[in-house]
């Protein structure tokens, strides 16, 4: 049986794109959010918008947290923690997927913010002790995502995280969003370089009108052997 899979922040834009895209994929998916009722309006829209038997159902974030096998974090980043820390117990054993993008825009445009911990990812494993953190999802496109016409066979998911095995399952994630497995980066560090280079992202889109994602040529997905390293 497929993991169960909860997106935090389920509500906004990169949360529903993700999961409308893992519900179509045959994943049971739990959106989350401060308000229950919100998510569970979501939800219903989402599943309207998959159609089939989409498995889509909105609760509160602690009820969502503790419903998924793993638990992707679509929320805005919040520098205190608390939010996050306040979760603890309910993701304690959870598989915890950081897609938190740490910007600022001023008169010059997006900017990666400084991070105490080195990014959003470090400082949520920080926060959640108990849990197995990754990170991943950075950089793709929430219009994208939401438009499920729109082949994105095309970009790749970096995934990062210093527990092998469960960047590999993240690897295999990507897959069910995308069509295309992720690429494994490396250790939870890697999350300092993934989440600023959004803003980079940000700045193409803008200048030339576009959704630019990520693309790492001369990589052979076959290699890698699906326990975190490559053959």
């Amino acid at each position: 049986m497929s993991d169960t899979i909860s997106i935090l922040g389920g509500t906004g834009a990169l949360g529903r794109g993700l999961a409308a895209r893992l519900a179509r994929s045959g994943r049971a998916v739990v959106l989350g959010s401060r308000d229950g009722a919100r998510a569970e309006v979501s939800a219903a829209e989402l599943r309207d918008l998959v159609g089939g038997t989409a498995r889509i159902d909105g609760a509160g974030n602690e009820e969502a947290a503790a419903a998924g096998d793993i638990v992707l974090l679509a929320t805005p980043w919040d520098e205190s923690g608390e939010s996050i820390a306040a979760l603890a117990p309910a993701l304690a054993g959870r598989l915890v997927v950081s897609c938190i993008n740490p910007l600022g825009f001023d008169a010059k445009g997006p900017h990666g913010l400084t991070v105490p911990e080195g990014s959003a990812a470090e400082q949520v494993a920080a926060l959640l002790p108990s849990s197995t953190v990754t990170a991943a999802f950075h950089h793709l496109s929430a219009p994208s995502l939401a438009n499920l016409d729109k082949d994105l066979s095309g970009e790749d998911v970096l995934v990062c995280g210093d527990d092998a095995a469960a960047r590999a399952r993240v690897v295999d994630l990507a897959a069910a969003v995308t069509g295309r497995p992720g690429v494994d980066v490396g250790a939870l560090r890697q999350a300092r370089v993934l989440e600023p280079f959004t803003a980079v992202l940000i700045a193409v889109n803008k200048r030339y009108k576009t959704r630019a994602g990520v693309l790492l040529t001369h990589v052979d997905l076959s290699r890698y052997d699906g326990a975190g390293v490559t053959a």
